[in-house]
């Protein structure tokens, strides 16, 4: 390129030189060096249209002879004009080889835009959601899928939970639907087709349901005899009135168990907008703490720290569920001499519920399984408290119904904190009188 710049420069002055000598021969310099100039400047002008016209027509090879320092800019443009071309061959492979990776995919896979614009979709997407070429590219995803759950899970941008619904093409069809941000504003949507898994968590449901229902009669029967049984005054019930408690005790315990299964499938399977009130829940709390107090018979200390002008839109027995759940728990689990503190608070993020003790706590890796049904850290103790093993899977789905979140926080040899989060949309400021 060097060598081009200077020959270029020594064309000119050469030009120059040579309209000199025909100006002086002439006796007419000035009009000789403009003519020379003009068409030299004649010839770059030529070769800037030709180079157009090049560019314009997207020619692969090069052009005819140029000379000059224009046969190096068009050279260095055809190397650069190759290199773009081997480097979209690369791109083009790798984009054919991206497509058929996510053609291979079981699940359905949608990219979207920050507007939730459809961009391009997999093959799997075309079966589970029925999208078609060209017509539904550029469309918005909500024109597609106009289920309400969906259209309210994109407008609350919090994409760390699975969202299940319907498919649109099958009601029988139930589909997992989750939102992947990536990039510089785009969003992955993947859908899973589990209807299997569906049928099969329905069939569980309907069975824990239907077992728990025909159950209740015959505990609620062997009860009430062995109540009667107790409550005689004969030898054969003096001499046996151990083993009847025993029985009379085991058989209140699967009465529990029975209860708590009941109520577990009826959150379950309840999916409807329950109804929602103003809940006292300062009340409800002060009640708590006086029967904690009387299932404590003076072994613990427990104190509450409660707003009493906060108050919980929700659905109140619900929500005495998850509390009594949750106080009951403190007060059977916190060795005796221990203390148990009840607080009812809110902050800017919303209305908390904190049951703090210190009782033994709860080694880590329990912990994320602790609100699984019938889970137990230590079975033997839980039996013998009277523990059913679904109390902590109860507040969970009632917080769940409430937009809320338990957490919880446990040191060995020091104590628990389990922690109720709800939304502040859901809080009622009333006064107190």
């Amino acid at each position: 390129m060097g060598d081009s710049w200077s020959d270029e420069l020594w064309r000119l002055l050469g030009l120059a030189l040579l309209g000199l000598i025909l100006g002086l021969v002439l006796e007419n310099v000035a009009w000789t060096l403009f003519v020379v100039l003009a068409l030299y400047f004649s010839w770059h002008l030529r070769n800037l249209y030709q180079l157009n016209k090049w560019l314009q027509g997207k020619r692969t090879g090069m052009p005819g002879h140029v000379g000059g320092l224009w046969s190096d800019i068009y050279y260095h443009l055809y190397r650069l004009q190759q290199r773009n071309r081997k480097r979209k061959k690369r791109l083009a492979s790798m984009l054919n080889r991206f497509r058929e990776s996510t053609d291979a995919l079981p699940d359905a896979a949608v990219i979207l835009n920050d507007e939730n614009v459809i961009e391009s979709w997999n093959r799997a997407a075309t079966s589970l959601l029925k999208l078609k070429t060209p017509q539904d590219i550029h469309k918005p995803i909500t024109n597609l899928l106009r289920n309400p759950d969906f259209i309210q899970y994109l407008r609350n941008g919090d994409f760390e939970d699975r969202l299940l619904m319907p498919s649109p093409v099958d009601e029988r069809i139930m589909l997992s639907l989750r939102i992947v941000p990536y990039g510089k504003k785009q969003r992955l949507l993947v859908v899973r087709d589990i209807t299997r898994l569906h049928l099969l968590e329905q069939v569980r449901r309907d069975f824990i349901a239907n077992v728990s229902h025909e159950l209740r009669t015959p505990l609620t029967v062997v009860s009430g005899y062995l109540e009667t049984l107790i409550d005689e005054d004969d030898e054969w019930v003096r001499k046996n009135r151990s083993l009847l408690l025993s029985m009379q005790q085991q058989t209140a315990r699967m009465q529990n168990i029975v209860v708590d299964l009941l109520l577990l499938s009826r959150l379950e399977t309840d999916t409807s907008h329950h109804v929602r009130n103003n809940v006292d829940v300062p009340a409800m709390l002060e009640m708590l703490r006086e029967d904690a107090m009387v299932l404590s018979a003076g072994k613990h200390e427990i104190s509450t720290e409660i707003d009493h002008s906060l108050w919980l839109r929700g659905n109140r027995e619900e929500l005495m569920s998850a509390f009594s759940n949750l106080v009951y728990n403190a007060v059977k689990y916190t060795p005796k001499g221990g203390s148990i503190r009840i607080r009812w608070y809110a902050d800017e993020s919303g209305a908390h519920l904190a049951v703090v003790d210190t009782g033994e706590g709860i080694p880590p890796q329990h912990i994320p399984r602790l609100t699984e049904r019938f889970y137990r850290v230590d079975v033997g103790r839980s039996r013998d408290s009277g523990g059913t093993g679904l109390g902590l899977a109860i507040v969970k789905h009632v917080l769940n119904r409430h937009q809320g979140s338990l957490h919880i926080e446990s040191e060995l040899d020091k104590g628990s904190t389990f922690r109720c989060d709800f939304p502040s949309e859901l809080i009622q400021q009333k006064e107190v009188a």
